[in-house]
């Protein structure tokens, strides 16, 4: 069976994106940065939902081929291409580059992904992992909590009808005051 994280950098009042989509706030330091494309170096299958995965589809197939690309955007962006994904959309009609789409019940094939053997799955899209959580598919919460209070835009996660229960499995601090907190689901 395969685990299912959902991680995203995050304002200290829970914001994944400030009013407008704004992401600025959270540009990761080096090291973070690091840590998140290694992370990627070991996933199997991301999951998107369309807003997510048109923002990274937007910049990271070609962002090694930009002259002023440093060594780890060059890195990142090939191990982005070269990672299994799989876009949830009911308004996309098509996809690019090592990507298949899902207009259907998104439950269903995440729950039938995470049946089979393989590595690790990420999902990412604070609509998408909702529903998986409600659902109960989410293994790991990573949460790279950013020193901003933003006051408004897109919650980590939407509300739910019930609690998780999680285990704290690490800790971390990373420049600029970045504390990363990796959570495990209590089953």
């Amino acid at each position: 069976m395969r685990t299912l994280s959902y991680g995203m950098n995050v304002s200290v009042d829970g914001f994944i994106a400030a009013p407008g989509d704004d992401l600025s706030w959270g540009v990761p330091s080096d090291e973070l940065f690091g840590w998140w494309s290694d992370r990627i170096a070991t996933t199997g299958t991301a999951l998107y939902g369309r807003r997510l995965w048109q923002t990274m589809n937007a910049h990271w197939p070609t962002a090694d081929q930009d002259p002023d690309a440093s060594p780890a955007d060059v890195q990142f962006a090939q191990r982005w291409r070269a990672m299994s994904k799989v876009v949830f959309s009911s308004t996309l009609t098509e996809v690019e580059g090592n990507a298949r789409l899902v207009s259907g019940d998104a439950i269903a094939e995440i729950s039938r992904l995470k049946e089979q053997d393989g590595p690790p799955m990420e999902i990412g899209g604070a609509t998408l992992a909702g529903h998986a959580v409600r659902a109960g598919l989410v293994d790991e919460f990573v949460v790279a909590t950013v020193p901003v209070i933003l006051g408004g835009g897109i919650p980590f996660l939407s509300v739910l009808e019930r609690w998780v229960t999680l285990t704290l499995s690490e800790v971390r601090t990373f420049p600029g005051g970045v504390v990363l907190t990796r959570y495990e689901t209590v089953r």
